[in-house]
């Protein structure tokens, strides 16, 4: 009897859903004969892949079931999920392209899925990627592969020293027929450039002019001696008036009150520059074009090459008693004072050091004008400033090695903040000589937040 019922069932499942199965499938007929002419060869094509999965679904769900497979069920999901997956896959029919699509990037077709058999209540999940750990660079790599961007371009290196020279001559020739009798030295160059301390660019070189003078005509008083009270000036008294009367010294032209002025020196070479001197002849025989600027207190000279853009000063130059002394004034009324200058003494003890060492104050130091060039906060930082600095540490920290060189860069920046924050930095060669005296509190301030910040994180200033 259970039997009977059983197969009673399956008659009336199988005869209740027959109807419905014919229905559909003369639907799909007359749907699959019309779609060529409604969708097109694709379409129709699509439609056609779509309908069979459908077909396959309902056959599988009608059809009885073997009871002595066991494996029935699974088989019929896998089928099914196989079905899905066509359907999903079925490549949509090609639009017609656009112009601005050409520019798109092509993406690679997606990958069909493929079913776990063993189950489908989860949803399948992307295959993950390993990326390779990022490498944390140390601030000792940092310094060495930013050192490598600090180079000056090659042709820079070597047309401005020869383009500069070139003019030196020019102006040499021209100073000796204007000026026979003053007794000018030669003119030679002078700057971060030629000593390999130079950064990023070769825009700017100095031309020394020496002024020569008579020992026993002309003595040095010390500026700390004079109402100045700043022992970085010296003044150049004339002396023996009375046994050597003014006119013989050649540049007795130049004094003012007893004293060689700078002033009035900068003030004739300055009018020579801009009225005297036919720089257009000059620059088209050097082929470059040559303007003085007549706006500013220094004596500077623009040159504008198809390849460079240089900026030239002229410094008038006195030796004496072991001094370096330019005529740079300070800003005020004073104007016999001339500035001690240190550079050519740093320049040669730092490398003297390096050399005794193997040391890397060199690449410090070039760094660091690296630094404070590309920082507008920092940019009357650079220069001697850092070199003083570096010269200090030098007599404290003796490890200067390039293995060392995070060490010492810290510890540069840590003492230039002290400095700032004392607003005192004594010169390595005279520590009456206060370094910052020339600048302003605010200035002061600037730098040394720019610097203070600087010390927990330095990686912030390459």
């Amino acid at each position: 009897m259970a039997a009977f019922w059983q197969q009673r069932g399956r008659r009336q499942e199988s005869g209740g859903l027959g109807g419905v199965i014919d229905g559909l499938g003369s639907v799909f007929d007359v749907l699959l004969a019309n779609a060529r002419l409604v969708l097109g060869v694709s379409g129709a094509a699509v439609l056609a892949i779509a309908t069979l999965a459908v077909k396959r679904l309902i056959d599988r769900a009608t059809s009885p079931r073997d009871d002595g497979d066991p494996k029935a069920e699974q088989k019929s999901l896998e089928e099914s999920w196989q079905d899905l997956a066509l359907i999903k896959t079925t490549p949509k029919p090609p639009k017609k392209q656009r112009r601005e699509d050409l520019s798109e990037p092509l993406l690679s077709p997606a990958q069909p899925l493929v079913p776990d058999p063993r189950g489908c209540s989860t949803p399948l999940e992307a295959p993950q990627v390993k990326s390779s750990p990022l490498r944390c660079l140390t601030l000792q790599e940092k310094l060495l592969s930013h050192s490598s961007q600090l180079a000056v371009p090659e042709i820079q290196v070597s047309l401005v020293p020869q383009l500069a020279r070139s003019i030196c001559t020019q102006l040499q020739n021209f100073l000796r027929s204007k000026y026979p009798e003053l007794p000018f030295g030669r003119l030679f160059l002078s700057g971060a450039l030629l000593d390999g301390l130079e950064v990023l660019a070769a825009d700017h070189i100095h031309l020394m002019l020496p002024v020569v003078l008579d020992t026993g005509l002309w003595s040095l008083i010390s500026g700390e001696d004079t109402v100045v009270r700043n022992p970085q000036y010296w003044m150049i008294k004339r002396i023996d008036l009375g046994y050597f009367p003014r006119g013989c010294s050649p540049w007795d032209r130049f004094i003012v009150g007893r004293y060689l002025s700078s002033s009035v020196l900068n003030e004739t070479l300055h009018k020579l520059l801009v009225a005297s001197i036919n720089w257009p002849a000059i620059g088209g025989l050097l082929g470059c074009a040559i303007h003085p600027v007549v706006a500013s207190r220094e004596l500077k000279l623009e040159v504008k090459h198809d390849q460079v853009e240089l900026n030239i000063t002229l410094f008038p130059v006195v030796e004496m008693e072991d001094k370096v002394l330019l005529a740079v004034p300070p800003e005020g009324l004073v104007e016999n004072l001339w500035l001690e200058s240190f550079y050519r003494a740093e320049v040669s003890r730092v490398k003297e050091l390096d050399a005794g060492d193997s040391g890397a104050r060199q690449l410090c130091l070039r760094i660091l004008n690296g630094v404070c060039r590309s920082q507008p906060s920092l940019h009357k930082l650079g220069g001697s400033p850092v070199t003083h600095v570096i010269l200090h540490l030098s007599d404290t920290a003796s490890d200067w090695a390039e293995e060392s060189l995070a060490d010492r860069f810290q510890q540069v920046l840590e003492e230039l903040v002290a400095s700032l924050e004392k607003g005192i930095l004594p010169s390595y060669f005279n520590p009456k000589i206060n370094l910052f005296s020339g600048l302003l509190e605010e200035e002061i301030d600037e730098m040394g937040f720019v610097l203070y910040r600087a010390i927990s994180e330095p990686e912030v200033l390459l």
